[in-house]
């Protein structure tokens, strides 16, 4: 399960409508408290690429984020990104990129006028959507 406070998923949906019409992108940082993820920041990063397509997390932010986690001696837990004109689930790329099976992908879909926040557990491109409560 992950927990992710109401007011990171605000930062996360005003980041993406603010990139529109291009995917945003970030990282997600916590704990892991009895198997549950529990997030404590979530990083708004710049997608490189500026596509409505795909995304590459800016390097230097990147860095910059890791530093920040390991200073506030939180862990990186994943990462998150916005698909402006499709379902919350991993894309085809999506899946080919995930290269760290410990980690969450966070999608969230701004296709239709409610958003769409899912979390998925992507390993060998086989995808298994995680329990994602937001509080």
């Amino acid at each position: 399960m992950i927990k992710l406070p109401k007011e990171f998923y605000e930062q996360i949906l005003a980041h993406a409508k603010k990139e529109l019409p291009n995917e945003a992108c970030g990282l997600i940082a916590g704990v892991i408290e009895d198997g549950n993820k529990i997030i404590k920041k979530v990083y708004l990063l710049t997608n490189v690429d500026h596509s409505n397509e795909h995304f590459s997390l800016d390097p230097k932010e990147h860095l910059a984020a890791i530093k920040d986690m390991r200073a506030n001696q939180i862990a990186p837990l994943g990462n998150w990104h916005s698909h402006p004109e499709s379902p919350s689930r991993p894309s085809e790329e999506d899946k080919r990129l995930a290269y760290d099976p410990k980690a969450s992908y966070m999608i969230l879909s701004l296709e239709k006028e409610t958003p769409v926040l899912n979390s998925f557990h992507i390993e060998n491109n086989e995808v298994t959507k995680e329990e994602l409560i937001i509080e």
